[in-house]
């Protein structure tokens, strides 16, 4: 009873406080016709979400949350209308303050008046990253008219992830890029989770027009969890297919990776799905004579449980092996980059090897390849978790440098390798070349005279029997510890092999971290960190014995957006 009449008391106390600061909101509804090219949407980071729903002639064509700011923004998110230019819109908000005065009148605007874009302080110089709001997955990767188009998870509404749509970016050099307006928008299936794009070269599905093949784009539904279709024959007005092309396999299944199969001339999709209550992996291979009618064929089985071996994001494809001629293989991968070498035959997989890695970064997931990529590379780009959701930063997260994947034969067998495409090289500007070292315990930095933000530095190591080599990066260490022959950066470690007694380094540093690659590729290390921006100082030590460095050169970088 003590205990009773003690809580009632202190009730008492607080209850008049609490009314004191509750919150009245209401919920609006405004008119306006549309006449402008864009809806303008005033973002406060970190402010209470809410619902938004825009009506046209009583369907609810976009639906989204949103941090809004009911008061001074950080950014403003441009939705475009054009599209229904001169009808009435109905724009429903819900849970505002009920003294708020946002919305009165709506903003429409035909011009992006956000400054400072591209040059934020936080903002990736030479990796892909959207103006405004969160990215993830890279998506629908394809070569079409002339362009390599990249779709990316946005949210084109807040610098965190939500309301999945298919942002659009477009470039002819696969480093300088433009971006377009979103292309894919939550429907009746839902957000607009990940998938692929394929050309329909032979009309096989009859989407072409006036001899135009069809770009053909495929994505998950994350209501209907179904695989859902698009299409565009201009690369720049997207379609979408009246149903699910693949409904529902089970509860969990994602992410289509659809490709053209030659010999047998159709098409195969490979999609995600979890089997079991044991969280069991696996990749459904589906096949197809035209896009939209599709049949099971085969599953090949990852891991269990917190074993993410083929676990989403599925990627397949088929390259020659160098250093055995006339040899090809398939590599099946998911989206923690482990893979599967082996070979394929139309409907079934045949793992020869799998469970391999070269990639050892660190917040590297989920990437694709281009389809289509012209004289027969396969280029990947992956989603690269940067660490930017930093005061008024009006986007988020960004993609990793474009790299071309190749297959080698090794000692070990045949391997994965990842370098950069040589399009980068497009960036470098003064160039230190300051040729081969020999470099002691207490030798003279070789790197001193130098200050560079945005940097490439190549070197090879012979490091004998010394024990360390210590690489400064803007103030970020790179250690190659040579008695366990591993890499460290920022606490990750990353096996990397000396190969006749050698080691190759190409390391790229950006404003939000650094991408290594060690011989030639078999080992792929991405380390997010956000660099200071006052330290611009490069330096090489050696620990315990000779090195010999051989091939030193760095490289200043431009931005790709001058």
């Amino acid at each position: 009873m003590k205990h009773i009449m003690s809580s009632t008391l202190l009730l008492a106390i607080l209850l008049p406080g609490l009314a004191q600061e509750q919150v009245h909101t209401k919920s609006i509804s405004t008119y306006f016709t549309a006449e402008k090219k864009y809806l303008v949407l005033p973002v406060k980071n970190g402010a209470p979400k809410r619902n938004l729903e825009l009506w046209v002639d009583g369907v609810n064509t976009r639906f989204w949350d949103m941090e809004l700011a009911e008061g001074k923004p950080d950014w403003y998110a441009y939705m475009r209308i054009d599209e229904w230019k001169g009808r009435p819109v109905e724009l429903r908000v819900d849970k505002v303050s009920d003294t708020t005065t946002i919305f009165e009148p709506v903003l429409q605007s035909d011009a992006d008046t956000n400054r400072n874009e591209y040059k934020e302080a936080l903002r990736a110089q030479f990796h892909f990253s959207p103006k405004r709001g969160w990215t993830n997955d890279p998506n629908g990767m394809v070569y079409f008219n002339g362009e390599y188009h990249l779709f990316f998870q946005h949210n084109p509404y807040g610098r965190e992830w939500g309301n999945m749509t298919w942002g659009h970016a477009v470039s002819k050099d696969l480093i300088h890029w433009t971006e377009l307006g979103d292309a894919i928008h939550p429907d009746q299936g839902g957000p607009v989770f990940s998938g692929s794009a394929v050309v329909d070269k032979n009309n096989t599905s009859g989407l072409g027009e006036n001899g135009k093949p069809a770009m053909v784009l495929f994505h998950t539904g994350a209501r209907g969890w179904g695989q859902y279709m698009s299409w565009s024959t201009d690369g720049r007005n997207f379609h979408q297919y009246h149903k699910a092309v693949v409904p529902r396999i089970n509860k969990d299944n994602r992410d289509p990776k659809v490709i053209w199969y030659e010999p047998a001339k159709k098409w195969i999709m490979v999609l995600w799905v979890e089997r079991g209550n044991n969280g069991q992996n696996s990749m459904q291979f589906l096949t197809s004579p035209d896009l939209k009618n599709w049949a099971p064929v085969s599953i090949t089985y990852g891991g269990i449980g917190n074993d993410h071996y083929l676990f989403e994001c599925p990627e397949f494809y088929e390259l020659p092996v160098q250093g055995m001629n006339g040899v090809k293989k398939w590599v099946l991968t998911g989206a923690n980059t482990e893979y599967a070498i082996g070979s394929f035959d139309g409907t079934h997989f045949t793992e020869e090897e799998k469970k391999l890695q070269n990639q050892y970064g660190r917040d590297f997931y989920a990437p694709q390849t281009f389809n289509e990529a012209p004289a027969g590379r396969r280029i990947e780009i992956g989603w690269w978790r940067t660490n930017t959701a930093k005061g008024a930063m009006p986007f988020n997260q960004s993609m990793s440098l474009p790299m071309e994947l190749r297959l080698i034969k090794t000692a070990g067998g045949i391997r994965l390798t990842r370098m950069p495409v040589k399009e980068v090289e497009g960036l470098r500007g003064k160039m230190y070349k300051l040729g081969n070292k020999t470099l002691r315990e207490h030798s003279a930095n070789p790197l001193k005279n130098i200050s560079i933000e945005l940097a490439e530095v190549r070197m090879e190591l012979r490091p004998g029997k010394a024990k360390e080599v210590q690489l400064n990066i803007r103030g970020v260490r790179v250690t190659y510890d040579v008695l366990h022959q591993q890499l460290v950066v920022d606490g990750v470690k990353a096996p990397a092999l000396l190969l006749d007694g050698k080691l190759s380094l190409q390391i790229y540093a950006d404003r939000t971290g650094l991408e290594l690659f060690a011989n030639n590729g078999l080992v792929y290390m991405p380390v997010n960190i956000n660099i200071e921006d006052s330290n611009r100082s490069l330096s090489l030590a050696v620990k315990g014995g000779t090195v010999k460095v051989s091939g030193l050169e760095v490289y200043e970088l431009k931005s790709i957006w001058q």
